[in-house]
């Protein structure tokens, strides 16, 4: 019998340049095995080197997105990237209650690579009140770490432990609740992430790879996981295997995005890596 096949949405913003958002989220659900559906949250004129504008669109026409998905597909997981406003975080929370939506998996994209701001500062109070509550596993950064804190991002492993004990007390305490703590912005020859349910710390290191192609990583590494959670289900250590198995897929296509020349900028992964022929 062949396994179901998961539907996964990603309620994010448009990057023209198909490094990031919901385009990279979508290639990263069809390259691990998951349906890939798209709400768009965002639009941005983007590009590998910048973002030159952003437009939200209308809370009514993004909550019309989201109803008519949900009443017609199964959706098996969710990944939250670029939301923008309080507004728009807001609307995704209720309808994600509302649809009792499971895996919600939360990147709070607050700054894009080239350092532009892509989340509005009033939105991070109603990111913290309404939407971690509905998330399954949150996959912040450290300088998001430092956001959602209040206080300097960590720049140690050992800082990264105590983020990340305060980052699960943000979200429900009665229930299964995640943290991947992401230490890419350490310094080191290894990146070290931290994986936390509450009860077990896992670190999860691996070697560095030096390119300047990391341009939606974060985007890449938080869909990856939203496609692998439903494939993986069944308990603890299904997590763990989901969270290594979406690093892993990362970091290969780190490493292979050298066959790519997209831009002049920070250049995108390659999402397709196990599938096309050099």
């Amino acid at each position: 019998m062949s396994r179901a096949i998961p539907n996964v949405v990603s309620i994010a913003g448009v990057d023209p340049s198909g490094g990031a958002g919901v385009f990279a989220d979508i290639k990263t659900f069809s390259a691990l095995g998951a349906y890939g559906c798209g709400v768009v949250a965002a639009l941005t004129a983007q590009n590998t080197q910048a973002v030159a504008a952003v437009h939200i669109p209308p809370t009514d026409f993004l909550r019309l997105q989201i109803d008519t998905l949900f009443a017609d597909v199964k959706i098996h997981a969710v990944k939250l990237g670029m939301l923008g406003s309080a507004e728009i975080v807001t609307t995704v929370a209720d309808r994600l209650a509302h649809f009792d939506a499971p895996f919600v998996v939360c990147d709070p994209v607050m700054v894009s690579k080239s350092g532009d701001h892509l989340l509005a500062r009033n939105a991070v109070a109603m990111l913290i009140e309404a939407l971690l509550p509905r998330s399954f596993m949150i996959t912040p950064n450290l300088p998001e770490a430092g956001v959602l804190l209040e206080q300097r991002a960590p720049d140690t492993v050992k800082e990264m432990y105590r983020a990340a004990e305060r980052l699960r007390e943000m979200l429900p305490l009665s229930s299964e609740r995640w943290v991947l703590l992401k230490g890419g912005h350490l310094p080191g020859s290894d990146v070290v992430d931290l994986l936390f349910d509450g009860d077990r710390m896992i670190e999860m290191p691996s070697p560095r790879i030096e390119t300047k192609n990391t341009h939606g990583t974060g985007c890449t590494l938080s869909s990856a996981i939203a496609a692998l959670l439903p494939q993986h289900a069944g308990g603890f250590r299904s997590v763990e295997a989901a969270v290594r198995d979406a690093r892993d897929y990362l970091l290969r296509a780190i490493a292979a995005s050298g066959a790519l020349a997209v831009g002049k900028g920070h250049g995108p992964v390659h999402h397709f890596h196990a599938l096309w022929r050099a």
